[in-house]
């Protein structure tokens, strides 16, 4: 609540010099309208949006919006506290920075630009033979990687304990304050008039379990408010049909009914509480409720593989996010495993229902991403192997042609497990360096400025993702000898046409409506930011000579950090959505690099979830990966260890998206 502005006369006696002094201090009044992290730090703020450069340099969160802490004098003195420690972090961080070499004569050639000058001009095109998808390293046949479910407890994965992130509170809703006013007449004639201020918070706390709504009941009022008296932040309105899924859709009157047994009851409820959510959280947001009514619920109903997928998923992530060692979750984990194992090699038997075979098998692919600790040594295959079979159901059901035939056609309607194979592969490749297996498909709706759902699916503009699909093809032309000339010009045409695919500038923008709603195409274009950073920092890899220390590296990183501001962070945010990013960004990041410190903010704010899933299995990995690059910067070699390499000495089989 505001105070009201009084006006104090200076006293007839005081002195000239008193009065001046006076005058002084009214003429620089302090400032209200600075964020409040410099307001608490009790310092001159120079109100630069979205950051102050007093928090930018510091390293700490700029809030101009009044955070929930502010009202509260206990929490004030916390976040104090909490501030002085960043602030340490950031000054030793910043005593330890190393100064970087001069760039050799091999550095990567202006990759950290926005937006190419007029001045950069390319010229050549790219050659149509270059990475044929003919060459895959993937199986053209239809079987799956074990002819019987028997093979699939022969494999052993190594176990790799994760660190754990205790909670920061790292951004904070903000408060508002409501004026209300009522004025009473009597004949015509005002005889009364009240006024009042009322402050209402922006946090939002989980719905109830048992389904009851968890918002006060005055709530109206704040959203109310917000609609009425704020500027609204409209965009063109989503499209709720975009997919074309494998399952017809519901009626109305359709009761969908799952049987599941009395002693897997438990695990299907964990699934629909704690696990859907974390699936699809960009096509949650693009389509609301599209994930649950057009994807999960069909495939549970119908395709007891999917069923079965999804159980044994229910009972990895209760193991991993409760911390739970317990010999019947084990069993439950292995045995709908090879019940889903056995349900798919019985249906490729008959050959028959492949597409339910093919999101059944896409499933046990990309929902362990979300789930499992990386120290989990239980039976499983590797995401690899399940992509052969993947493979083949895709060319079996013609999806690619069915893809270029819609966009040639101008349907907007993809089919939903080509969007989703089509992600796997694209990131997929880039794990194990090899060639994405429909990088001619990918790169034909790219020339023709079509799309495949991408965007619409995990967040990342389709023409983006086609362009590191053009980047994991060029990491295997690298490794198979290619001329180291030849190899820098590709990497300029790449770098251009990454270029092409700048959005204006201001185009990153808080992706929260006035009501405090996520707006889709806007958290799209802040994603596509990201993953664009992360493309270019792949693509500098590749030049000879790399070093994570070079100039232009270490300001990639830098904006890359600086984009994840823009990235809604904690439980209900996207870290999880960016592993391949943050993977790709982390790897290249050097010890003073605010990428470190960033990183480690938002796992803390994300808590324990942060310790499994991909998003876990990332920060182990990178932790690796920074270990190796300080002990070989020791001895003199800067050229760092690459993150695929620890892997592979590792023997860890990933899928990082």
């Amino acid at each position: 609540m505001s105070k009201p502005n009084v006006k104090m006369a200076a006293p007839k006696n005081m002195t000239s010099d008193a009065k001046a002094a006076a005058a002084a201090a009214k003429m620089h009044r302090r400032s209200r309208s600075g964020c409040f992290t410099c307001r608490l730090r009790r310092k001159k703020c120079e109100e630069g949006k979205p950051a102050c450069k007093a928090c930018k340099h510091l390293g700490l969160r700029c809030d101009y919006k009044r955070p929930m802490w502010w009202s509260n004098g206990e929490q004030r003195r916390h976040q104090k506290e909490l501030i002085k420690n960043a602030i340490k972090r950031t000054q030793l961080s910043k005593k330890s920075t190393q100064v970087p070499s001069a760039p050799s004569c091999h550095s990567p050639p202006s990759l950290c630009h926005s937006i190419p000058t007029s001045s950069e001009v390319y010229q050549d095109s790219f050659p149509q033979s270059r990475a044929p998808s003919v060459g895959s390293p993937f199986s053209s046949g239809c079987d799956y990687p074990y002819a019987s479910p028997e093979g699939y407890f022969a494999m052993p994965p190594p176990p790799q304990p994760m660190i754990s992130h205790p909670q920061y509170p790292m951004f904070s809703p903000y408060e508002v304050d409501i004026k209300t006013e009522r004025q009473i007449y009597i004949n015509g004639e005002q005889t009364r008039r009240d006024s009042t201020v009322s402050t209402f918070s922006t946090y939002q706390p989980p719905p109830l379990p048992n389904g009851m709504p968890a918002f006060p009941a005055d709530s109206w009022i704040q959203q109310e408010y917000f609609e009425s008296n704020t500027e609204s932040l409209t965009e063109e309105p989503v499209d709720f049909n975009f997919f074309e899924y494998p399952h017809e859709p519901p009626t109305p009157e359709h009761e969908t009914v799952i049987s599941v047994d009395d002693c897997d009851k438990y695990l299907l409820s964990h699934f629909f509480d704690k696990v859907l959510k974390l699936i699809f959280p960009i096509l949650e947001v693009n389509q609301h409720g599209s994930a649950r009514s057009d994807v999960i619920l069909p495939a549970l109903e119908s395709n007891k593989a999917y069923l079965h997928c999804c159980l044994s998923i229910a009972a990895t992530h209760k193991k991993a996010a409760e911390s739970i060692e317990s010999e019947q979750l084990d069993n439950d984990i292995v045995r709908h495993r090879y019940a889903a194992i056995s349900e798919l090699c019985e249906a490729l038997g008959r050959d028959e229902k492949h597409s339910q075979i093919l999101e059944a098998t896409l499933g046990m692919i990309f929902f362990q991403c979300s789930v499992g600790r990386a120290d989990d040594a239980l039976p499983d295959i590797p995401w690899h192997q399940h992509f052969q079979a993947a493979i083949s159901l895709v060319n079996k059901l013609s999806l690619p042609e069915a893809v270029m035939d819609l966009a040639a056609s101008g349907h907007a309607h993809p089919p939903f497990n080509m969007a989703l194979t089509a992600w796997i592969d694209i990131l997929g490749a880039s794990m194990i360096g090899r060639s994405p297996v429909f990088a001619d498909t990918y790169r034909e709706l790219n020339m023709g400025g079509r799309t495949g759902g991408l965007a619409e699916l995990m967040g990342c503009e389709d023409n983006v993702m086609f362009l590191i699909s053009e980047i994991a093809c060029l990491d295997v032309q690298k490794s198979e000898g290619l001329d180291e000339v030849v190899l820098c010009k590709y990497v300029e045409v790449l770098a251009h046409e990454l270029g092409q695919t700048e959005p204006p500038q201001g185009t990153v923008q808080n992706c929260f409506s006035a009501t405090g709603a996520i707006r889709p195409r806007q958290l799209s274009a802040n994603i596509s930011a990201v993953f664009r950073v992360a493309a270019r920092i792949y693509l500098c890899s590749l030049v000879p000579g790399y070093e994570p220390r070079q100039p232009s590296t270490c300001h990639l990183v830098s904006q890359f950090s600086d984009l994840m501001n823009f990235i809604p962070a904690g439980p209900d945010g996207f870290d999880r959505s960016l592993a391949w990013p943050l993977l790709i960004a982390g790897s290249a990041s050097v010890a003073a690099s605010p990428f470190r410190s960033m990183f480690e903010e938002r796992c803390k704010r994300l808590g324990d979830a942060a310790d499994f899933g991909s998003l876990g299995r990332v920060g182990g990995l990178l932790k690796d990966v920074w270990q190796a690059n300080k002990d070989t910067f020791a001895k003199g070699d800067h050229r760092g260890v690459r993150w695929r390499d620890v892997m592979q000495q590792k023997g860890w089989d990933y899928l990082l998206i």
